[in-house]
């Protein structure tokens, strides 16, 4: 079984923001994959199928960013879960330019709460993480209102570009693993 947590807020007001990037690929996810619709279970919005012979479990917490790791209770409690093999958390990252795609094994939260809080529920940080780059946070602007905002509609449009080719990297995380992920999708 692998999960893939993609982060955001829940609410109509937060699905154009750059914090949401997450929901946008696992929403896509769920569309290339035909998993039908995310329902409502405990913390989260789940959706799961079968990508190639793997169960697959996408996740949109429904914590708010800052508490998503709440999302993680279902999984941890499976014996046959390891997050550091079966665990891929989508989040947007501010300090990567708009369309740059981080594929990371394991590492720190880089000043976001939502994989603190990942890490926090784990008490690991050795997890696979996709960072999307939604744009450098202005000089003398907070990050918290940076990625709250909506994007431009050009930034907008570079990202949901990404989308199919992303499905292609979730695919590969799947099958082969972080390392050939890295490999063949960081940019």
């Amino acid at each position: 079984m692998k999960a893939v947590f993609g982060l955001g807020n829940p609410g109509p007001e937060y699905d154009a923001t750059r914090h949401n990037v997450g929901w946008w690929v696992v929403d896509r996810l769920a569309y290339d994959w035909d998993f039908g619709p995310f329902r409502r279970d405990g913390r989260a919005f789940v959706s799961e199928g079968v990508v190639g012979d793997i169960e697959v479990h996408l996740v949109k917490p429904s914590t708010y960013v800052n508490r998503s790791g709440l999302a993680l209770r279902p999984f941890r409690a499976t014996t046959d879960f390891d997050a550091s093999e079966d665990l891929l958390v989508v989040v947007d990252d501010a300090a990567l330019d708009v369309g740059r795609v981080r594929f990371r094994p394991e590492g720190g939260a880089g000043g976001h709460n939502g994989l603190k809080s990942i890490s926090g529920a784990l008490q690991s940080n050795r997890y696979a993480r996709l960072r999307i780059g939604v744009g450098r946070k202005p000089d003398g602007e907070d990050l918290s209102d940076w990625v709250l905002s909506a994007m431009p509609e050009e930034d907008e449009e570079r990202v949901v570009a990404l989308l199919p080719e992303l499905t292609e990297a979730v695919e590969v995380w799947i099958g082969e693993g972080t390392q050939a992920a890295m490999n063949r999708f960081n940019r």
